[in-house]
């Protein structure tokens, strides 16, 4: 198995990355919004705003 970072085998401490770097690299490519789990749900425009949601 190779990292999904930089392709460099797996190391048994950080798998399936090779370092806490490349498992670093992809925590911050998930915080960014870079990856997505596609869906048809349609987006609630009140879901930033608790306050401001119909009753």
């Amino acid at each position: 198995m190779t990292c999904p970072v930089c392709n460099k085998p797996t190391s048994e401490s950080y798998r399936p990355f090779c370092s806490r770097r490349c498992a670093d690299v992809d925590l911050g490519r998930w915080l960014k919004g870079n990856y997505v789990i596609e869906t048809d749900e349609v987006p609630d425009p009140f879901e930033d705003q608790p306050d401001q949601k119909p009753h």
